[in-house]
């Protein structure tokens, strides 16, 4: 009896059992300790690795979670460099309402407006992408007003609208009032469309039909001593020609009455392609 019970207490003990005092007999006049055996509960096996078909772990995202690159923070992106069309014209027209950008729109996400959104965004405490996401957008939308036309496009590159049926002969410098453009027109066609700025309400642009009788390469205004390259005297002392100020400034600037081209290859090429005697219809 005490060659087994030694036998099943080692067997106990390599098992992993557990020992208990007892106050029964073995039989023999002794009290011994009754051995009683555990099954270990089986423990949780380790996490198998991901790309071995297991499933995530719990510092994995959860299915259905939000990307880092949408998170709550930051949001969907909506435009970011290299894209183009009227949404980054907008997000341009805005960013210079709040003096983060200082060119005129474009309708171009270039370097100028990813450090401009960045610069935002870095004031405001969100991450300094320099993409235009939906949390970066809403509160940007909140700061300002909507552009209006002459702010989206106050560098030009707006379309043209329609000619006046006075432009459909002959040669002419069609130029629209509405759009702010003007078509150089042979017979009906369009060979170039550039955007024009025109006077101020104290020294407006005249409107109607008139002629080209003077061409000035050089030319220099005897009145505002300013520089009136590549005239083309319409009316009195307005022309079209080239304006350095319409260029740097865009729409925020006018002139004396004058029709400035900031297209200075435009209007050199115009220049050289226009007669005296040509037509010149200033229409809204």
């Amino acid at each position: 009896m005490g060659r087994g019970f030694a036998a099943l207490l080692v067997l106990a003990m390599a098992c992993g059992c557990t020992v208990q005092g007892s106050g029964e007999d073995g039989g023999d006049g002794k009290r011994h300790l009754p051995v009683r055996i555990e099954v270990p509960k089986r423990s949780t096996p380790p996490a198998q690795d991901p790309g071995r078909g297991a499933t995530p772990s719990a510092q994995d995202p959860k299915p259905g979670a939000t990307p880092p690159s949408t998170s709550a923070a930051s949001g969907y992106v909506l435009w970011s460099r290299g894209d183009t069309g009227p949404g980054v014209r907008e997000l341009q027209a805005r960013l210079r309402q709040v003096a983060w950008l200082y060119d005129g729109p474009t309708g171009s996400y270039d370097d100028l407006t990813e450090r401009a959104v960045k610069g935002f965004q870095g004031k405001r405490g969100l991450p300094r992408t320099g993409r235009t996401d939906t949390v970066s957008w809403k509160r940007l939308k909140a700061m300002t007003h909507e552009p209006g036309k002459w702010e989206l496009y106050l560098m030009g590159g707006q379309p043209a609208d329609a000619p006046d049926p006075r432009c459909l002969t002959g040669r002419v410098l069609c130029i629209s009032k509405t759009s702010r453009t003007l078509r150089w027109m042979i017979d009906g066609r369009t060979l170039t469309t550039v955007s024009v700025r025109f006077g101020s309400v104290g020294t407006p642009t005249r409107e109607g039909v008139f002629r080209v009788y003077w061409k000035s390469r050089h030319h220099v205004s005897t009145l505002y001593d300013s520089p009136m390259p590549y005239a083309m005297f319409f009316s009195g002392g307005q022309a079209v020609h080239y304006s350095a100020d319409f260029a740097a400034r865009g729409y925020a600037g006018g002139s004396h009455g004058c029709v400035n081209v900031r297209d200075e290859g435009a209007i050199a090429s115009l220049f050289a392609q226009v007669r005296n005697g040509d037509k010149v219809v200033v229409h809204w």
